[in-house]
């Protein structure tokens, strides 16, 4: 129902005093659906699970079969890839560290702004910097959303002998600077949420884990007929590292 103008313009005063601050004279606008009440019409909760690790370590790989295993399962899901999101939004970036930190800062705002939508966010991206994996997190932290970290691990040797796109060979020939791993560091994730060890787990595998860490959260209901080995092993080292 259309409400008259007075209560409309009474209803825009009330956002802006109630947002308590500005940038620049731009106010945050609330909604009129509550987070629960979003939850409980779509009958799930957002989060984003971020995939961080080497190029070859098989994140793109993870990221899109787990999509597919949450949208099969009837939730709502979408995939971020690194390179996708490099064809448009973040297409004006390049490759130097203050690049690639705010490809992750607008990755990690968009995924934020798919969570808060309800939606189970799968980013895939090689995030070599700590900083850059923490901001991502605060940002999801600060909003109370679910961030799950995962360290897709890999072996630089498998990774690079896997090399599906060729970037390594073109790196040892000189032909790409700066690529992490060979003249660009990757800062291991100290306490990620989940560590999937790709050179020992199948695909199958490690989606399983990672719908099991969901299903601990809370994201999702039951996600396998069965109670694997990884999941049981994902379990025990969450607990290690909340030692």
């Amino acid at each position: 129902m259309l409400h008259n103008d007075n209560s409309f313009k009474a209803n825009n005063n009330n956002n802006n005093n109630e947002a308590g601050s500005s940038r620049g004279g731009v106010y945050w606008h609330e909604g009129s659906v509550s987070r629960g009440e979003r939850a409980s019409l779509l009958g799930q909760t957002g989060c984003t699970v971020w995939l961080s690790g080497l190029s070859g370590a098989g994140k793109s790989t993870i990221a899109c079969a787990l999509e597919q295993a949450l949208l099969h399962r009837g939730y709502f899901a979408y995939r971020l890839d690194g390179d996708n999101v490099r064809h448009g939004l973040n297409k004006d970036l390049g490759f130097s560290a203050d690049d690639r930190a705010e490809n992750i800062r607008r990755t990690g705002e968009v995924a934020r702004l798919f969570a808060d939508a309800g939606c189970i966010c799968v980013t895939a991206f090689i995030s070599p910097y700590a900083a850059d994996r923490r901001g991502a997190r605060a940002l999801h932290e600060a909003s109370s959303l679910p961030f799950v970290e995962v360290y897709v691990r890999c072996p630089l040797a498998v990774a690079e002998q896997r090399d599906p796109k060729g970037l390594y060979k073109k790196a040892r020939a000189g032909l790409i600077h700066g690529f992490t791993g060979i003249d660009d560091p990757y800062e291991e994730p100290e306490r990620p949420d989940v560590i999937l060890d790709t050179d020992k787990l199948s695909v199958g595998e490690c989606v399983e884990r990672l719908l099991c860490t969901l299903r601990d959260l809370g994201v999702i209901e039951t996600p396998t007929t069965r109670v694997c080995a990884t999941c049981v092993n994902a379990r025990k080292e969450r607990l290690q590292h909340m030692n």
